[in-house]
């Protein structure tokens, strides 16, 4: 067996080969990779890489809408605004606006809590934002027919409500129940955008404006959200994009098409009831979810940017 050569520091570092105390001996050199394997390499991996995205994303997407005009732009345009379409739109429109101003509202409220303020429970809070994520959305479902139906604990209380303001608010297979489940799906991603951009920003300026005697919202007037906008934004479109696409939890909780179906239940329907027609209107129905979901990617990229460039986001 050959003997080792041992090596000094100085002739180490000159090899490009890894520092080892003196006594101990080199048994691994170090060769770093050909230009050409590593060019190799990294073409590899785009082609792979591209060829994932293509096959996975961007092929589906091209064959929605192909089949969405497949009979025509006048089949199309009466197959996205019959009644049921329409209806469909509408609710999800409700369902959206309602879930996101919800969980913005909460999402700051939340942040700011957790990166601000030292208080006992802070990280039980802060675990139970992640519920969601967590859950399947057709057991968050069940389990909102379980607290709010006919069965469930919430009921008594519910009708002494409707009760004392002549009301007939029903939560369960309802408008009021997909926007519930709506909120319940998206509720964490306002919230976690901003904490980790609140902690990075630490509480030094707003502890100094307090000194100056500057009051509460002011600080988060002038100090805090100038810092946050661009997270706060991204976090919304997430959020917009998560609230349309809801289908499991909605599910659950949506029981008449024409007045509690969202556009992906609708399309559901379509599918399910079987024939060309029906199943064109359904491609049709859910063109409208990929263009909605295309726009929504534009936004979040020129945010991304945005934000990154006034280093902001990550």
């Amino acid at each position: 067996m050959a003997k080792l050569r041992k090596y000094t520091k100085e002739q180490r570092i000159a090899r490009r080969q890894p520092y080892l105390p003196d006594g101990e001996q080199q048994l691994v050199k170090i060769v770093p990779p050909r230009e050409g394997e590593s060019r190799s390499t990294r073409r590899l991996l785009i082609g792979v890489a591209l060829a994932f995205v293509v096959l996975m994303l961007v092929l589906p997407l091209i064959l929605v809408l192909t089949n969405a005009l497949r009979e025509g732009f006048q089949f199309y345009w009466q197959a996205v605004t019959t009644r049921n379409s329409l209806s469909a739109l509408r609710v999800t429109a409700i369902a959206t606006a309602v879930a996101v101003a919800v969980n913005t509202l909460f999402g700051l409220t939340a942040a700011w809590l957790l990166t601000k303020f030292d208080f006992r429970g802070r990280s039980l809070l802060s675990t139970s934002i992640d519920i969601p994520f967590s859950i399947s959305p057709v057991i968050a479902g069940l389990a909102f027919i379980m607290t709010f139906g006919r069965m469930g604990w919430a009921a008594p209380l519910l009708d002494k409500v409707n009760s004392l303001l002549g009301t007939d608010i029903a939560l369960v297979f309802s408008v009021p129940g997909v926007v519930l489940a709506t909120i319940f799906v998206t509720f964490p991603f306002v919230s976690r955008e901003l904490i980790p951009v609140l902690n990075a920003q630490g509480r030094d300026e707003e502890e100094a404006a307090a000194l100056m005697g500057a009051k509460g919202f002011t600080i988060f007037r002038r100090v805090t959200f100038p810092h946050i906008r661009w997270a706060l934004l991204y976090g919304v479109i997430l959020c917009t994009a998560r609230a349309m696409g809801e289908f499991g939890a909605v599910y659950a909780l949506s029981k008449t098409r024409g007045k509690t179906f969202t556009l992906p239940l609708e399309v559901d329907a379509l599918y399910m009831a079987g024939g060309d027609a029906s199943i064109t209107q359904a491609f049709a129905v859910s063109s409208l979810l990929v263009v909605m979901a295309l726009i929504l990617l534009v936004l979040r990229n020129i945010v991304e940017y945005s934000g990154r460039k006034s280093g902001e986001l990550k």
